[in-house]
């Protein structure tokens, strides 16, 4: 068995057994709209805390992966996608959290992205935006990931007042999905475009092993990635991301983090915090 293949089969064992396997979506009074083209821009002031989040959907054509059942595998289908609109999936876990209100939702924002929600955190100044980029498009969702920590590309997103400056304007970008660096290798040189200090999250199978030589280009601190397979669902990010709200150091991160791993994942908290580490 190839070595592809065995990461895939043992992680959808992973996912089979933590139950998620059971889509959930939810209804939202948000007003849905088509968000204008993106254009070129200069560095602004965010109102606050940004949270910039890159969703791989889960594809069972298009990435190295054993396929999970076709509602949950289809990477054009944010309502029922695994890491998206599932029970555990980002749009699903965090419309749901009562830290968390959704503010806007997006359809096709920008090419290769099919759906866009933003989010506001009940109690800090914190907004979280979360972008769904189709299954097929893996490569381009890890381009723009690197593009987002190095700082090399801005992008501005307008909800009702605001405008929110993700990419590398982002204070921590995480990326969520399938290890696509398991299935190719990045040929663009990567380096760090400015001086601004980014946090990154990689929740993805063994991404310390993978992102970690070119996310030393970037210059960002990576506040949380792997050492072995795992289900990247949604309450891990979720509860690592209230630990950075607070200011907490990366190991309490950490810690937050392998609970709910272990919670749901159903593993000693001591598995879940050798699997979920922080720093170099």
């Amino acid at each position: 068995m190839s070595t592809k293949r065995y990461f895939a089969l043992v992680l959808l064992t992973v996912v089979s057994l933590c139950g998620c396997l059971t889509p959930e979506t939810i209804d939202s009074p948000v007003e849905t709209h088509v968000a204008d083209p993106v254009q070129p821009v200069s560095k602004i002031q965010n109102p606050g805390k940004v949270i910039h989040v890159l969703v791989a959907l889960c594809d069972n054509e298009n990435q190295g992966i054993v396929p999970v059942p076709a509602h949950l595998g289809n990477g054009e289908d944010t309502e029922r996608n695994l890491y998206w609109g599932a029970a555990y999936g980002v749009k699903t876990y965090f419309s749901k959290s009562q830290r968390w209100e959704k503010i806007a939702e997006f359809q096709n924002p920008k090419p290769n992205v099919l759906q866009r929600i933003v989010f506001k955190h009940k109690n800090a100044n914190v907004y979280l935006v979360a972008d769904a980029y189709q299954g097929s498009k893996m490569k381009q969702t890890i381009d723009d990931f690197f593009s987002a920590v190095s700082g090399k590309e801005l992008e501005n997103v307008k909800v009702q007042e605001l405008t929110l400056q993700i990419m590398g304007g982002s204070n921590l970008i995480a990326f969520v999905g399938h290890n696509g660096l398991m299935d190719f290798s990045l040929k663009t040189p990567i380096q760090k475009k400015d001086n601004l200090d980014r946090d990154a999250v990689m929740l993805a199978c063994a991404s310390r092993n993978y992102f970690a030589k070119h996310l030393r280009q970037t210059g960002a601190e990576p506040l949380l990635w792997t050492t072995n397979l795992m289900a990247p669902e949604a309450y891990t990010l979720h509860d690592a991301i209230e630990g950075w709200i607070e200011g907490e150091s990366g190991e309490q991160v950490r810690t937050r983090a392998a609970a709910a791993y272990a919670k749901y994942q159903r593993i000693s908290q001591k598995a879940a915090a050798g699997l979920l580490v922080t720093g170099w």
